[in-house]
């Protein structure tokens, strides 16, 4: 049966090597001998010996914890980044710890509160549209950080992202390039990315000379499919003449296709629509549907390559990373004839 009130010292006087040796082992495997290091895990494992993670914090002025703030867990979007991150860190002596602010602002403010005080190695947090408390924080935070998801013109420290402003306009011309004539933005949860998202339309919309207020719809409920249908729908009844859609994301998108193929509307000759993301399921839809490819699972990666650079004391060679974006043109904007 292990002990529960194991120490350090009892580890190191059954593996024959001192306290500091033990401590190195659990801290920094690396710098231990193979041969010492088979001796150390084989008396932690049968004394039951379990580190004091505060304890380790205060000697080493850290603990081995990599914290990540993300505004949502159940979003495809997230769950790509954060497979990029896992998949940098797992093997290592790092751990992730994750924490979901759930696209709230004294929420995201509390989990910074909270990963301080466990003194992480290093942070990943989504955005550059922090509070100013909340900023201040990570900005005096005694680890290195990197901001994911978009591009700033002051970066607390690492960035890794693109433009979502530039991504919405290059998806409003391809629809103007591909002859539609009354383009709509229909959007929800209006979080930061959303807002540059809803410029980016409006850019291009107004300097086309076809901008319309009537052919914006937002809302602030939860993106789903279901709500795309209403959305576009809402769209369809305020200006029957919209004839083609730029969604916020691919769940709008796909319910922007629901409904249109519901009122007999065929897409793409009669409306043309555009996701944003390129989810699996804009290339299994029929039609296929035109995206915005958004490169999430590299940006975890990227993310945490520089991290793991600045704990082995190695400065990336570049602080801000630009992964940019495509548009991925499917059936959905490939219009057979110009319906004027």
């Amino acid at each position: 049966m292990k002990s529960t009130g194991v120490t350090i010292a009892d580890v190191a006087r059954e593996a024959g090597v001192s306290p500091m040796t033990v401590s190195r082992a659990l801290r920094e495997p690396e710098r231990v001998s193979a041969k010492a290091l088979k001796q150390i895990t084989a008396v932690v494992d049968r004394l039951g010996y379990q580190p004091d993670p505060y304890a380790q914090a205060l000697a080493a002025g850290r603990t081995n914890v990599i914290a990540v703030i993300i505004p949502s867990v159940t979003n495809n979007v997230f769950a790509d980044v954060m497979r990029g991150i896992y998949a940098i860190f797992e093997g290592t002596r790092w751990q992730v710890q994750l924490g979901n602010s759930r696209y709230s602002a004294d929420l995201e403010e509390a989990l910074t509160r909270t990963f301080l005080r466990q003194r992480p190695a290093g942070m990943i947090v989504t955005g550059i549209d922090q509070t100013a408390v909340t900023r201040q924080l990570l900005a005096d935070a005694p680890c290195r950080l990197v901001q994911i998801m978009e591009l700033g013109d002051t970066p607390i420290d690492m960035m890794v992202g693109f433009s979502h402003r530039e991504a919405a306009q290059d998806a409003t011309r391809h629809l103007l390039d591909r002859g539609y004539k009354r383009p709509g933005f229909i959007a929800a949860r209006i979080d930061p990315r959303t807002q540059r998202r809803r410029l980016g339309f409006e850019d291009v919309a107004r300097q086309s000379g076809v901008y319309d207020p009537n052919r914006i719809i937002t809302t602030l409920e939860p993106s789903t499919v279901t709500l795309g249908g209403r959305l576009m729908a809402q769209m369809l009844e305020q200006s029957p003449d919209t004839d083609s859609v730029l969604c916020n994301n691919d769940d709008l998108a796909l319910g922007a296709l629901f409904e249109c193929q519901r009122r007999g509307m065929t897409v793409p000759d009669r409306v043309g629509i555009c996701g944003f993301n390129d989810l699996e399921m804009m290339a299994a839809a029929y039609p296929t549907v035109t995206s915005v490819k958004s490169y999430r699972e590299e940006m975890g990666r990227q993310a945490s390559t520089m991290l793991l650079q600045t704990l082995n004391d190695d400065e990336p060679t570049t602080p801000i990373v630009d992964l940019g974006f495509d548009i991925i043109t499917r059936e959905s904007t490939t219009r057979t004839f110009d319906d004027k």
